[in-house]
């Protein structure tokens, strides 16, 4: 019958009796015992809990157990569906549903409760962890996220208790991430209610526009499904084919996306609905298009879905012909076996293998899960994860072959290059040319369904960064950051393990052992050596620092070192005369650390010569001196002649901020002598010593540091206050 929808009401508290009834209504094989046992515990774990709506919590309990009683689950699972918030909300503990129902039901309740802690946060780093969470707990066990559906499902029931903000915000992620993953399980029932609860939350008029023209159009279609579907029984009987048939209305989020795609009105859009038939075999569904298609005259060709399954599992026959009055009517066909698989998915199973613990290996509705586990261990942005799972959770198709016939299911939007990891990441990491259809074409090229693909590699070849613009697919995209990624840390540890080598040379230091260094990096939090040598190639950690925490009795020598390096270079001769004379002994002020390019005064001291200031250091303005001690000098300087200068740096305390600032400069061959960082509140604070060949480059540096992200304020030293 047109309009035919899954169950949705929602139940009111009941008695234990009547909801064994009610569960065996939709269920034929559950078992009694169990599920009074599981209700009577969570009823008294829950007591006088209530929920927003003010019914009693419970009731919640009681509706996620006869959606998956309705979903054909095992009596396992329901039981675990009316405990599923007993850990989380009561005094309950995972151990004391161990000792009372088993290991089984205990595991399923606590996966359900891990990731239900996550649910409530909203950061991005949160939310991240939050459906990595979820992933792992399907992959461990998928029934959980099956109890995990059916608890939102509720929840979307009985959304119009909770404030507007909740409503939107439950509603998108619902759309976004719990209907694609129902979506990806098979799960159809389960996905088009979820869509069309958030729809009606997310964009409430268009949904009760929609709603309200079916509603008035129902008597209407209800005769035109009748005038396609009586001649279309009686043909089928006449050709031996015995066949259920009937009308299913499309759901109003898949009008609505229609018509938005296509830029139509309500009246524009004709195929409302869809007509199914289901018979006994694989062989009558081919039998059965070709009764339709003598019915009535096919527009294009057909969908095969019984040779080319859908990565959800799916399988169906579909095709478009020309109905009464010119409109176009949508068939499906299909057997009574797929038939359940198309409406509960990766459920139906359980009706098949009672009491099992999830899919075995081979079920290919889990094969995406297992692509989502591996690419996500190599994003380490939040952000990025969340988008690329959103993607790759709900995506049309497209199927390519290899030359040697092999079929690829790639997400629509795929290129040349997508189809090269698809087929091996080690095809994909060496891809030099992709031929489509027997023709050499560039490696983000868009694919279509039928073309064949070959991919020609070359052992010189690896990506470059430019291949992230030429892929779609989250794997391809991760494949090649991880790859990227092993190329830079493989220099970064080479560049971390000569400056740490440097440092230790410059201190006259043994390099430390490989036991040392890892009891160095462990109290830095490293895990292994490398990725500490890394770290300090990439900037992450110091290599003073390093040396400080590996030889401790040097801390205090390297502590003083930043002004006996300006000390010692205070007392150079040359760079400065007087009338021409040069041979008097010169000392630069360590408090102002003048360079060429400056106004600078001598101050002659006694035993000392002359001390070089800038012209308008602080202690020379501030000091009570006799004027005739004070000379004017001039620069005499060569082309090697070099100058130090400190530098303070207020920045953001994030990660690789220190070699971004090194990197700055290094086109300006400038040599860093020291440096000194210490962070607090996410600031950091840092001195570093340099040295410098005059003001305008002493001035470059300052602006390509200031240009670095993070870097909130750089100055160039004004020295002590004191003379």
């Amino acid at each position: 019958m047109i309009g035919q929808r899954p169950p949705q009401e929602n139940y009111k508290y009941m008695a234990v009796d009547s909801f064994v009834e009610e569960a065996r209504k939709v269920n034929g094989s559950v078992h009694d015992d169990l599920l009074r046992k599981a209700f009577e515990y969570a009823d008294r774990a829950h007591k006088d809990q209530m929920r927003a709506s003010g019914e009693k919590y419970f009731t919640h309990s009681i509706n996620v157990a006869l959606i998956l009683a309705a979903q054909k689950m095992d009596s396992t699972t329901i039981a675990a569906g009316l405990l599923h918030d007993v850990v989380e909300d009561t005094e309950v503990t995972v151990n004391d549903l161990r000792r009372d129902f088993g290991d089984e039901i205990a595991e399923l309740v606590d996966g359900v409760s891990r990731i239900s802690t996550y649910q409530a946060k909203t950061s991005i780093e949160t939310k991240a962890e939050y459906f990595r969470k979820m992933l792992l707990s399907m992959a461990k066990d998928i029934r959980v996220i099956l109890i995990k559906l059916a608890d939102r499902l509720h929840n979307m029931r009985t959304l119009e208790f909770l404030s507007e903000k909740r409503q939107i915000k439950n509603a998108k992620e619902t759309y976004e991430v719990f209907a694609p993953i129902a979506h990806r399980l098979g799960m159809a029932l389960i996905k088009r209610e979820l869509e069309d609860l958030s729809l009606k939350y997310m964009h409430p008029e268009e949904f009760e526009y929609i709603k309200g023209r079916l509603d008035n159009t129902l008597q209407a279609r209800e005769s035109y499904v009748k005038g396609v579907l009586e001649p279309m029984q009686k043909e089928l009987k006449a050709n031996n084919v015995k066949a259920d048939v009937y009308g299913r209305a499309k759901s109003i989020d898949s009008i609505h996306r229609k018509m938005e795609r296509k830029e139509r009105s309500f009246e524009e859009i004709y195929d409302l609905f869809a007509i199914r038939i289901i018979v006994d075999t694989v062989a009558q569904c081919y039998h059965a298009l070709g009764v339709v298609h003598m019915l009535y005259v096919p527009v294009g060709g057909f969908d095969d879905y019984i040779a080319k399954p859908k990565q959800n599992g799916y399988q169906s026959l579909h095709t478009n012909v020309i109905g009464p009055d010119g409109h176009v009517v949508e068939f499906q066909i299909r057997t009574k076996e797929m038939h359940m698989r198309a409406e509960y998915g990766i459920a139906s199973h359980w009706l098949y293998k009672e009491g099992s613990k999830g899919i075995g290996e081979a079920d290919k509705r889990l094969n995406w899960l297992r692509e989502v586990l591996d690419w996500q261990k190599d994003m380490t942005n939040p952000a990025e994860f969340l988008e690329y799972l959103k993607i790759d959770l709900y995506h049309d198709e497209v199927f390519v072959f290899t030359p040697k016939g092999e079929l690829k299911h790639l997400p629509a939007g795929s290129t040349a290059l997508d189809f090269a990891f698809a087929v091996h990441t080690e095809v994909g990491l060496r891809c030099a040319g992709v031929k489509v259809n027997g023709k050499l074409v560039p490696l983000n090229s868009e694919l279509k369904s039928g073309d064949e693909v070959e991919v020609m590699t070359a052992s010189n070849k690896q990506p470059s960064r430019d291949w992230l613009q030429m892929v779609n697919t989250s794997g391809a995209r991760s494949k090649i950051r991880k790859f990227i990624k092993q190329q830079d840390f493989d220099k970064n540890r080479q560049l971390g393990k000569e400056m740490l080598e440097r440092h230790l040379r410059k201190m006259r230091l043994p390099y430390p052992s490989v036991k040392e260094i890892l009891k160095c990096a462990e109290s830095l939090s490293y895990k292994n050596v490398n990725s500490f040598l890394a770290g300090i190639g990439q900037g992450d950690v110091s290599a003073i620092s390093v040396v400080n925490k590996l030889y401790p009795q040097t801390l205090e020598e390297s502590k003083e070192s930043i002004e006996e390096i300006i000390t010692d270079r205070s007392r150079s001769r040359g760079g400065i005369k007087i009338d021409d004379i040069k041979s008097l002994q010169f000392n630069f002020g360590k408090c102002c650390q003048p360079v060429p390019g400056e106004d600078v005064i001598g101050f002659i001291t006694r035993g000392r010569g002359v001390t070089v200031h800038r012209a308008n250091c602080p202690n020379i303005q501030r000091a009570n001196i006799d004027k005739a001690r004070i000379v004017d000098l001039d620069w005499d300087i060569s082309e090697q002649s070099k100058f130090i200068v400190k530098i303070n740096l207020i920045m953001e305390d994030r990660k690789n901020i220190l070699r971004d600032i090194l990197n700055s400069i290094a086109d300006d061959e400038t040599n860093l002598k020291n440096s000194s960082i210490s962070a607090s509140k996410g600031l950091a604070r840092g001195e570093f010593i340099a040295e410098v060949r005059n003001l305008s480059h002493l001035n470059r540096i300052l602006d390509q540091i200031k240009k670095v992200k993070g870097v909130i304020d750089v100055t160039r030293s004004m020295g002590s206050s004191k003379k």
